[in-house]
């Protein structure tokens, strides 16, 4: 016989629900709110924006930084953090990742990435990003404190994908919610640069399928002309609309398009060939004035004297990794930042990933080995990347007035060898224990066996 509630049960478990709740809400606001006031005394202060403090203070309150200096009064009732032998720098920007949009690869009921159709420029990251995700936590423990979800970007060069994927979503993290989490909800609209790419991998007969270049070549032209057709149109949309708003059918992906279209914010275009880079550059900044950010550019290096010349920005991935053509040196990947930054190409570097947002550090420090300077590949997981999103009024340096997102560490953050002590999420102290820790605490903790009696 099924069990019925009586009113009464009803009312005691949705109160124990509402006491539960605002348990969690006191808690979050707690952790996100608090007036607390924080001082890091007695630290090499690396700034990025400006020269580095050998022995510095920076004060935190009200969620931002107070003061910064070698000599920054510690205001009274603040808590102060022994910064002897300890390194402060800006939280890590993870600026093109799929945190919160993807748990397990392989299951694709735990991955939100990409809608269905080819166009959907009223898609934003941030209504799928899930808080609670496993990933976040582990990023953080590393010194991310902030990074940018995108979607409909696919896994690699030549992978199929919407055209136009969405819009990316900026969000610190950590937060009960997205909406406590989030910066900023449209930072960019991603296309995928229709792709020359005549042989690709079937995965239906583990085989290379080769098409025909003119079929390619056909279907990519049909591809940047509705391009094209989508950047006009939401011209004409937002003209109208302001002319006369009551006259004209709202339309959500012309209105999504609108400040893409007219310059207000960038492209984000994934593009991996040379090939491909060129004629992106070509179609996106020569023919159609757009704000351009280059993403994915496996060979950007190539192109490094374009992308310098025409100002186009670049965001590119992992450097450990081997290139994937075989007449391409060896260290062509690792050695890539080196090369766009010696072309003076304003670069910053990301994961493409989720579980790997961890390693974000390691992967620029790689760079380092390459020839890359050390302020450099910095700058690119902190204060480069705001820039070119258009976020480094709030994040990625340590200036009085900016959001106190910060890591301090033992030893240089960008070294694997080094610890992350303490990391600061919108001037709050966050939990460095992840699901790595707990299982590492777990087993270590163990019951040991009886000894055996015979």
């Amino acid at each position: 016989m099924r069990r019925r509630f009586s009113i009464a049960t009803w009312l005691t478990v949705s109160g124990a629900a509402a006491a539960v709740l605002a348990l969690a809400t006191s808690t979050s606001t707690s952790a996100q709110g608090a007036a607390k006031i924080y001082a890091i005394k007695g630290a090499r202060i690396v700034t990025v924006s400006g020269p580095t403090i050998e022995n510095g203070t920076v004060v935190i309150a009200d969620g931002k930084i107070l003061s910064v200096g070698a000599s920054a009064p510690v205001p009274a009732g603040a808590e102060v953090i022994d910064g002897t032998g300890l390194d402060v720098s800006p939280g890590f920007f993870d600026a093109m990742s799929q945190l919160g949009l993807t748990e397990i690869g392989a299951v694709a009921a735990t991955n939100d990435i990409t809608e269905v159709g080819a166009f959907n420029p009223q898609v934003d990251a941030a209504t799928a990003v899930h808080p609670a995700t496993d990933h976040i936590p582990v990023a953080r423990a590393n010194g991310i404190t902030h990074a940018v979800a995108v979607p409909g970007m696919p896994s690699g060069a030549g992978s199929s994908g919407p055209v136009i994927g969405g819009q990316a979503s900026a969000f610190h993290l950590d937060g009960w919610t997205i909406e406590e989490m989030l910066i900023n909800r449209s930072v960019g609209m991603v296309v995928n640069w229709p792709s020359l790419q005549a042989r690709s991998f079937d995965f239906a007969t583990f085989s290379q399928r080769t098409r025909p270049y003119r079929e390619v070549k056909e279907e990519q032209t049909k591809q940047t002309r509705e391009i094209a057709r989508w950047i006009s149109d939401a011209r004409d949309y937002r003209g109208a609309r302001a002319k006369g708003a009551d006259r004209v059918d709202r339309n959500l992906k012309l209105e999504a398009l609108g400040p893409y279209a007219t310059g207000e914010k960038p492209w984000l275009v994934r593009a991996d060939r040379e090939r491909d880079i060129r004629d992106a550059v070509a179609f996106f900044v020569d023919t159609h004035k757009q704000k351009m950010v280059l993403i994915g550019a496996d060979e950007a290096w190539k192109v490094a004297a374009l992308l310098a010349e025409k100002k186009v920005p670049v965001i590119v991935g992992p450097t450990q990794a081997l290139p994937d053509s075989d007449d391409d040196p060896y260290d062509a990947t690792m050695a890539a930042p080196s090369v766009l930054h010696k072309a003076g190409v304003t670069f910053a570097l990301s994961t493409y990933s989720s579980s790997d947002v961890r390693n974000l550090p390691y992967e620029i420090g790689t760079a380092v080995g390459f020839g890359l300077p050390h302020d450099v590949a910095l700058r690119a997981i902190t204060l480069a990347p705001a820039q070119i999103l258009g976020l480094d009024a709030l994040v990625g340096s340590i200036e009085p007035g900016k959001l106190a997102n910060l890591v301090v560490s033992r030893g240089d953050p960008l070294e694997i060898r080094s610890t992350i002590t303490h990391v600061f999420i919108k001037g709050v102290p966050v939990s460095l224990e992840t699901r790595h820790t707990q299982l590492y605490e777990k087993y270590r903790n163990r019951p040991k066996p009886a000894a055996a009696t015979h």
